[in-house]
């Protein structure tokens, strides 16, 4: 497998590792079968992310596409995390090999679990806004 640089700078060295104590929101995603685990973590004040941490269990594309996905959305109001796609997080980091595109799905659908936890918390219904969140990769159900 070839990988952009932009993937190997991600992965040897990621940013917005880590947690945030009482964090607004907390997403996780994945699935034990192919071994990538997403957690992303949310602070939010007027509806900007002033803060974003993720913690990965996977291999080097699923902690590229978490990181990338922190830096795109770092600043920026919630409205823009709730349309983040895993292609813009495939085009960030310059392509992914097909068998690793899974790992920009994870990382949309971590960054949307974590804004559904922010809207429960809130006593909003979070599925208008942020859809169905599912939770698992289901690429990892191919072959």
């Amino acid at each position: 497998m070839i990988y952009s640089e932009k993937v190997l700078d991600h992965f040897s060295n990621p940013r917005n590792v880590g947690e945030i104590e009482n964090a607004d929101g907390v997403g996780e995603v994945g699935n034990a079968k192919c071994g990538d685990i997403m957690r992303v973590y949310l602070k939010i004040e007027n509806e900007i992310i002033t803060d974003i941490k993720f913690k990965t269990f996977g291999c080097g594309a699923a902690v590229a596409t978490s990181s990338i996905a922190t830096e795109m959305l770092m600043g920026k109001h919630i409205s823009e995390a709730i349309n983040l796609t895993n292609k813009a997080v495939v085009e960030a980091l310059d392509g992914l090999p097909p068998a690793k595109l899974h790992c920009s799905v994870l990382a949309e659908e971590a960054v949307k679990s974590a804004l559904s936890d922010y809207y429960i918390k809130q006593g909003i219904d979070p599925v208008p806004i942020v859809g169905e969140i599912k939770h698992d990769c289901e690429a990892c159900e191919i072959g």
